[in-house]
């Protein structure tokens, strides 16, 4: 199988599967990634661990803090408890509600980022339907969640400043 094959199918078995967890599979937020394919995680009780992601996924699914993951347990990890079996999308978690199933220490910050990201998706919606082309709206880029988000704005006394200046060199070209 070629490698496209491969990760065609394995995108497709992500994104179109719905899975039910298994009694011993847990279900787990992403906390962060050290690295070398080792992702920290967090359960619904709190514990926080490392989790390996399997061959298959490499290069071919990207996870992010705050995504939720399927987990099977390894039993001789001391660091590595755990290898991701599936990642869970916003369908798969509205699933898994549905059937009674999604922990409940999760339900508040799951249901939080989908609201949001439904209400800017209904506003730019709007905005397209009524003909309206605003150019200083930056609600569809795309925003890093593993970045922090740094806010620059000009004080008053700054932009005083900057036009007292411009105005002094105007008289000096005269």
């Amino acid at each position: 199988m070629s490698q496209a094959t491969k990760r065609k199918h394995v995108v497709k078995e992500v994104l179109e599967e719905y899975v039910v967890p298994s009694p011993q599979q847990q279900i787990v937020r992403v906390l962060g990634t050290p690295g070398n394919n080792l992702h920290e995680v967090e359960t619904a009780e709190g514990t926080r661990f490392l989790v390996s992601m399997p061959t298959k996924f490499r290069k071919n699914i990207w996870i992010k803090r705050g995504d939720f993951l399927l987990v099977d347990p390894i039993k001789e990890g001391e660091k590595v408890k755990a290898e991701i079996n599936f990642v869970l999308y916003k369908d798969h978690v509205q699933y898994l509600k549905k059937e009674g199933l999604w922990p409940e220490a999760f339900s508040d910050t799951a249901e939080s980022q989908p609201s949001s990201e439904a209400s800017r998706e209904g506003e730019q919606t709007a905005a397209r339907s009524s003909g309206e082309e605003d150019s200083d709206d930056d609600s569809d880029l795309f925003v890093n969640t593993n970045r922090l988000h740094y806010s620059c704005t000009e004080s008053e006394d700054d932009s005083e400043a900057a036009a007292a200046v411009a105005s002094d060199r105007d008289e000096e070209e005269k």
